[in-house]
């Protein structure tokens, strides 16, 4: 009897012992699981994917490959996205001058996240629809942004603003005056 009390003493502290494995082990699962994913060189978080995926699909369905991207309208979108949002040297040209789509690859280089939210409000010369991105939410446009970036530099500055009146080099597209 003795021999049993003591085989059952062992089998309730192997059994308590177990719980509290298996205890520990699932509270450890679950920390790691509300952890994101470490980052390590070369490689992107789950987070940094889905921000820049959403950032993708801003500037796609946005409208900002349309002035930004060359051809971009004109092929209906069918342009490799490794020369996406490049500027353009087709101006626009009206009442405020002639205006050009600017490089995103290049002048979101230069900027911060922080920047970017205050530039992004910031009106603009036609036809840019800044007021699109002035109601964007801080989410949406910081996405914009690390999309923008996660392409990374390229081609050539676009063409500056010319004043009203003065001739361009370029074609331009003309608004009414």
């Amino acid at each position: 009897m003795k021999k049993r009390i003591v085989c059952g003493s062992a089998a309730i502290v192997l059994t308590g012992l177990t719980a509290a494995m298996f205890s520990l082990a699932a509270s450890q699962t679950r920390e790691a699981a509300s952890q994101p994913e470490p980052v390590r060189a070369g490689s992107t978080s789950r987070i940094e994917t889905v921000v820049v995926e959403r950032g993708r699909y801003l500037a796609r369905t946005a409208g900002c490959n349309d002035c930004h991207t060359p051809g971009y309208a004109g092929n209906n979108g069918n342009v490799d996205e490794k020369s996406w949002l490049v500027g353009d040297s087709v101006g626009w040209q009206g009442p405020w001058g002639t205006t050009y789509p600017v490089n995103l690859r290049l002048f979101m280089q230069n900027l911060t996240p922080e920047q970017w939210l205050v530039v992004a409000r910031q009106p603009a010369r036609p036809p840019m629809p800044w007021f699109a991105l002035r109601d964007m939410t801080d989410a949406d446009l910081l996405a914009i942004y690390h999309y923008v970036r996660s392409l990374g530099p390229a081609g050539q500055p676009a063409p500056a603003w010319i004043p009203p009146g003065q001739p361009s080099a370029t074609p331009v597209v003309k608004f009414p005056g």
